[in-house]
């Protein structure tokens, strides 16, 4: 007969709580990097897409759209879909759609197919769409954990796989790597890293202080199963449905729509601005996108600090501004290297609206998942509008460069909103951090 171990003191209970949170940060943290990563492969060989495809800039800009309308179908259910199987299992569900929408892709550049690569498109979007959805909530879930607005900092993986995998595609272009073997090695690995991180994710049933408590200082399973990024009251379609009514919400939605339009215009024609607005090499325009992104990496690790310093509201307004003036100088100066300190600027300026707005979403734990869905749809929305509209006016109005002044738009509607991200009394570390 074995002896039943001895319950845990409240420092033992305590230490392997700490312990759990920790590893289940740095395995978000890696998720939000890899993520990063596999998105910034495919936009550094943009401009290889483009020639071995024979494109013009509005076609570009269709073949763009069937990412953004893989995303727009999935995020929806994309709170349902974390519910029902946890954000780990979702994660690896949708890195692997990720990664196999890209090699279909690739594969479709290889053979000259437009077709087949908008159906890799496709697929890169739905996987897209559902795998940062279920890490953002799982990343409120530990922020929420943690106490205190590190969401910012997740955000800065996903900017640093997105310099990694610039920096990567950079070397490719510039050995002449064919697209589709430098995918293949790249997605291949990432997947890889994925299965091996989710393993540290916050285990199942860890919701309260009290279900900790309940099991002897260990984060365990219980026999609900839920995911601690998914203790949401009114599960299914009816919860999900009522999140669509909050006006918070939407407003939220809004904020989170204006960054992602200033964020995915960069990521997406940054390169080919440069590669043909200036007249030099694809090399340069990939070191054009990964100065964009070097300088939302470094604005997002200073994001918590900036955020519990002066409040939400503030730093968004700060950020919006200095995303104008970027844009502005990058659209409109002459000169390729002054160009570049304006791609500093909006890159600083598109930092931390969508890591704010995800924590605004997720200030209340038990509705987290139903409402970062909806707000992830709206700010979606944007690669569903963006790709096609800069295209076209790229296309009649002579060049992606002035064509990217279109940002400015949704960027002053944003700053007219941001007061709705204001924290809730249930956000993480309470009323205090990242007031207004």
């Amino acid at each position: 007969m074995t002896t039943p171990p001895a319950p845990r003191s409240g420092e033992q209970r305590a230490a392997s709580t700490a312990r759990v949170v920790q590893a289940a940060t740095w395995a978000v943290f890696a998720v939000f990097f890899l993520n990063g990563f596999n998105f910034a492969s495919w936009a550094s060989r943009l401009p290889a897409v483009r020639d071995a495809l024979g494109l013009s800039e509005g076609s570009m800009g269709f073949l763009l759209l069937f990412a953004a309308i893989g995303s727009l179908l999935a995020l929806p259910l994309s709170g349902m879909v974390v519910q029902r199987v946890g954000a780990s299992r979702a994660v690896v569900i949708f890195a692997t759609v990720n990664v196999a929408g890209l090699v279909v892709a690739v594969t479709g550049v290889s053979q000259g197919s437009v077709d087949v690569v908008r159906v890799g498109l496709f697929l890169f979007g739905i996987g897209t769409g559902v795998w940062d959805a279920a890490m953002n909530i799982e990343g409120a879930a530990v922020e929420q954990r943690l106490g205190k607005a590190i969401m910012p900092r997740f955000h800065a993986g996903f900017s640093f796989g997105t310099m990694a995998g610039a920096g990567v595609g950079a070397l490719a272009a510039l050995a002449g790597v064919p697209v589709q073997w430098h995918l293949a090695v790249a997605l291949a690995l990432s997947l890889l890293a994925v299965l091996w991180c989710v393993r540290s994710f916050l285990p199942a049933g860890a919701v309260t202080d009290e279900a900790l408590a309940a099991s002897s200082g260990d984060l365990r399973d219980d026999a609900a199963g839920e995911d601690p990024a998914t203790a949401v009251h009114g599960k299914g379609a009816r919860s999900a449905l009522a999140a669509w009514k909050e006006p918070r919400t939407l407003l939220i939605g809004l904020v989170v729509l204006a960054a992602a339009l200033t964020e995915g215009a960069a990521n997406d024609w940054v390169g080919l601005a440069v590669v043909d607005g200036f007249g030099t090499s694809d090399a340069m325009g990939a070191v054009g996108l990964g100065i964009f992104l070097t300088a939302m990496t470094g604005m997002r690790l200073l994001g918590t600090g900036l955020l519990d310093r002066f409040g939400r509201v503030a730093v968004l307004r700060i950020s919006a501004g200095l995303a104008f003036v970027g844009l502005l100088v990058f659209a409109l100066v002459p000169n390729l290297w002054v160009a570049l300190v304006g791609v500093v600027l909006w890159g600083m300026g598109a930092a931390l609206g969508f890591p704010v707005g995800m924590s605004a979403a997720s200030d209340d734990p038990t509705h987290a998942a139903v409402r970062v869905s909806v707000v992830s749809t709206i700010g979606y929305s944007a690669f569903f509008v963006g790709p096609p509209l800069i295209g076209f006016l790229a296309e009649h109005i002579g060049g992606y460069r002035p064509a990217l002044l279109v940002i400015a738009v949704p960027l002053v509607i944003g700053l007219l909103v941001v007061n709705a991200a204001k924290p809730l009394p249930t956000a993480a570390g309470g009323t205090g951090t990242g007031g207004a």
